[in-house]
């Protein structure tokens, strides 16, 4: 029996601020559940995603994918080519697969407008609690980088929720209400706040930021550190 064994599972909050069009955000979220299948018995976690909007000026029509990351990266056909390989094969070693596994020809791989998408993962996380949230981002990653189905469109966002075993008429309400977009506002202001620039950013009971897609080393031994660490202040504190 390890020393981790011998305590009670620590409980854990990863807040994730992430986009659903951000293929390392897919790949964190996947090495991040890695980290903590392995961590089980040892910490328990609930994870809630929050917005970040990477295009937010992204106009309702969209921009095809590899015209969208030469034009805002400044970088060359070929160049362009070569980091969707590469994201290709970090996906496939997180195990996930950026190949499309919908009905017919593949349509052309999209860049969207998320800020309706962020809408109904905030009311998903409000109402129905992480779980109910976890499991419709899943499907929103699922649908935008397996299936190319337009996360842009109310009615294709109410199919995905609805799909998702989440009540549809809700789902289709919280597209469109005031109250929930501002909740997305400021979740987006609260990133800044933290300068929080690029997801996948990942925050430990609301104190420890982890950067980027890591390896499932790197989340696990910085959940342990930060469980080592406020146990160490909790015990200090009974003294």
């Amino acid at each position: 029996m390890n020393a981790h064994s011998q305590l009670e599972p620590a409980s854990v909050t990863i807040d994730i601020w992430s986009d659903v069009m951000c293929p390392w955000c897919v790949i964190g979220t996947r090495q991040l559940e890695t980290a903590l299948d392995a961590l089980e018995g040892e910490i328990e976690a609930t994870v809630r995603f929050h917005p970040f909007e990477l295009n937010p000026d992204m106009p309702p029509e969209g921009e095809e994918q590899a015209a969208h990351i030469q034009r805002k990266y400044g970088r060359s056909a070929a160049e362009s080519a070569g980091v969707r390989d590469r994201l290709k094969q970090a996906a496939e070693s997180a195990g996930y697969s950026f190949d499309y596994t919908g009905p017919g020809e593949a349509p052309p791989a999209m860049m969207w407008n998320t800020r309706a998408a962020h809408r109904l993962l905030v009311w998903a996380l409000r109402d129905l609690g992480p779980q109910a949230q976890v499991s419709l981002k899943h499907a929103l990653f699922d649908a935008h980088f397996r299936l190319r189905r337009n996360l842009s469109d109310p009615d294709v966002l109410a199919d995905i929720a609805e799909e998702t075993g989440l009540d549809r008429t809700a789902a289709e309400a919280a597209i469109t209400d005031p109250q929930i977009d501002a909740i997305v506002e400021a979740g987006e202001r609260q990133a800044w706040d933290w300068n929080i620039t690029g997801v996948p950013a990942m925050v430990i009971n609301g104190k420890f930021l982890i950067p980027g897609a890591q390896d499932p080393a790197t989340y696990a031994g910085a959940l342990r550190k930060v469980v080592e660490r406020e146990r160490a202040a909790a015990e200090a504190a009974e003294d």
